[in-house]
């Protein structure tokens, strides 16, 4: 069956950088949009970033020009470079997979991103 598996999470401080990984399994990886979502305490999940099985990218107004999202197919793994983070990304973040826009498709567990001094 598919399964994704985050990993990367953690604490940084104010301005600092973390890289979440995305491990999938039990699917055509290629073939699929793959997406970074968050949810805050108390908040909406919402979508920070995505990217297409072309490559095409996608990313929130809040973290443009500060997050950047890349796959690797031979790895079978999506990547989320942070930088510059600041303490409203504190949030869980989670991967999707989805092979059409409309699909609501596989979720991993998430992983924990604290930004705090």
């Amino acid at each position: 069956q598919v399964q994704l598996v985050e990993s990367g999470g953690g604490l940084a401080q104010p301005g600092g950088s973390l890289r979440l990984s995305c491990a999938a399994s039990g699917m055509i990886f290629r073939l699929y949009i793959m997406t970074w979502y968050r949810q805050a305490p108390g908040k909406q999940r919402e979508l920070v970033a995505a990217i297409t099985s072309g490559g095409s990218t996608t990313y929130a107004d809040s973290v443009k020009g500060r997050f950047t999202i890349s796959r690797d197919n031979a790895k079978n793994t999506v990547y989320l470079q942070m930088n510059s983070l600041k303490p409203e990304d504190t949030a869980v973040y989670y991967c999707n997979a989805k092979v059409t826009p409309t699909t609501t498709g596989y979720w991993g567990q998430g992983t924990q991103v604290t930004v705090s001094t």
